[in-house]
């Protein structure tokens, strides 16, 4: 399905009865990122996923976003919906950095949280500040946290095996670049409600210290390690995945 929100057409799919449950998939990626936990959640709640803007297929921004945009917009197809109270949002990277930044901006309130190798750390690991401007220089910021799958069909659609991953999604450079400027580390400490942590124990894109950080910030927060060294945990780990979602609910 589609609606037009801040005109933009955005893509979202919608499942189940019961208390909402939001879904806010990572850098690059879509709302099918989630289609295990889609299944099994809409059995006992409504689940609302959508791709944003720039991504899946959901229309671009015409100019640079950072979270805030992004935060604003989630606001507003909430209202275009008539589904402005949420039970529990989900954020998968960059998607739970874009929670904490709209949760604290009241752009967003949920009951509960769930955040999954969530990013949004930026200032405390000097040598990660170094990678991702190592990753920038050599063309491969638009697809660094991206699943391998989309990488390869993407490089595979647009020009084959050979050529700088920019090209995958030029127009998001400038807003990537924007987002991971800012860190919310300060949004974090703000958050009152119930948080569930889920963060893999050797994740190459956010490490377990991101994920033992936001439990000392939030307040009520419960910090689950996974053994995996795959940053789409909900991917390879999704039944363990989906039992602690399952009993943060209860």
């Amino acid at each position: 399905m589609q609606a037009i929100v801040d005109e933009l057409a955005i893509n979202y799919l919608i499942k189940g009865k019961g208390k909402l449950i939001l879904l806010l998939h990572g850098w690059g990626d879509s709302h099918k990122t989630f289609s295990y936990l889609i299944d099994r959640l809409c059995l006992d709640y409504q689940v609302l996923a959508l791709d944003l803007p720039g991504f899946g297929g959901s229309q671009a921004p015409l100019g640079v976003w950072n979270l805030d945009d992004y935060a604003k917009l989630l606001h507003h197809f909430l209202a275009k919906l008539n589904l402005e109270k949420v039970y529990l949002v989900i954020g998968h990277s960059n998607g739970g950095a874009l929670a904490i930044r709209a949760i604290s901006l009241q752009e967003l309130k949920p009951a509960k949280l769930v955040l999954i190798a969530a990013s949004g750390i930026r200032d405390t690991n000097k040598k990660k500040r170094q990678i991702t401007k190592a990753i920038a220089k050599t063309g491969k910021v638009a697809t660094f946290f991206m699943p391998s799958q989309t990488k390869q069909r993407l490089r595979q659609k647009l020009y084959g095996t050979i050529g700088s991953d920019m090209l995958v999604a030029p127009h998001l450079v400038e807003t990537f670049k924007a987002t991971v400027k800012q860190d919310v580390q300060q949004d974090a400490a703000k958050i009152t409600i119930p948080v569930l942590l889920i963060f893999a124990d050797q994740d190459p894109a956010i490490p377990l210290t991101d994920g033992q950080r936001y439990h000392q910030l939030i307040k009520h927060s419960n910090l689950e390690i996974i053994t995996s060294n795959n940053h789409f945990i909900h991917h390879d780990q999704a039944e363990k995945v989906e039992k602690l979602i399952m009993e943060f609910l209860q």
